[in-house]
């Protein structure tokens, strides 16, 4: 019986990539890939001379049994993302669930992701929150937003640079223009930032600048806003 190793990528800095996630790299008969030119110029860093398959939202549907059937046949296979941990909006939970269908042991490696330095640097409460990842562009999108108005919880989303300054408007008029939130981009990068404000501090913020890269947005809970406009105490830890 082969396995399945589920293994992050850095979000940014090169750095960031574990030995651990090298050794397995290097050890695996196959490595699939969101995509392969991407995938491999990291391989090539770090000196990973392994054979590439593209696994990607596009073709994961047809393909997963065929990779389920091989791991159980005896094969170790590596699925990486273009950056972060696998199947956090990202192509992976298909292959997963397919392999353990076929009792095929699945190991995720600890590594990078987005949201967990998103929500550190926001400044908000991150005992309890919410991961949203990317919201409906079009179809649903109003509907999610009128359901997570209501949301007490910290929340956190993906968003591209190109829809940043729309979505933190619709957040101002679902929500409420005093939301807290931070907006965290190029993470780990050379030009990282984290930007913290109301709703509609950052969506001005955000309007007089061109935006690259890869965005977190960490909102406020509706609780969370209550609970500094009415005065009521928050909860003491002990």
């Amino acid at each position: 019986m082969g396995k399945l190793y589920i293994v992050p990528t850095p979000i940014g800095n090169l750095d960031d990539m574990t030995l651990r996630a090298i050794k397995v790299l290097k050890e695996v008969d196959l490595i699939l890939a969101e995509d392969t030119r991407t995938s491999s110029k990291l391989l090539h860093h770090f000196e990973i001379q392994k054979k590439l398959f593209s696994h990607h939202k596009f073709n994961e549907h047809k393909t997963v049994e065929n990779i389920a059937q091989r791991i159980a046949a005896g094969e170790t296979i590596a699925l990486i993302s273009d950056a972060g941990t696998p199947a956090i909006s990202d192509p992976g939970y298909l292959l997963v669930r397919a392999c353990l269908d076929h009792d095929v042991e699945v190991e995720c490696l600890p590594g990078a992701t987005a949201l967990i330095p998103a929500l550190v640097n926001s400044g908000l409460p991150n005992d309890r929150f919410c991961f949203e990842g990317f919201l409906p562009p079009k179809k649903g999108r109003q509907k999610k937003l009128t359901q997570l108005a209501e949301e007490e919880r910290t929340m956190v989303f993906y968003e591209s640079p190109y829809r940043l300054v729309k979505s933190l408007e619709q957040f101002a008029e679902f929500f409420g223009a005093e939301r807290r939130a931070s907006v965290s981009r190029e993470l780990s990068k050379l030009h990282e930032e984290n930007q913290q404000g109301t709703l509609t501090e950052l969506a001005e913020h955000f309007k007089s600048k061109k935006v690259k890269g890869e965005i977190v947005i960490v909102v406020e809970g509706k609780q969370q806003q209550k609970q500094k406009t009415d005065g009521s105490p928050k909860e003491q830890k002990s």
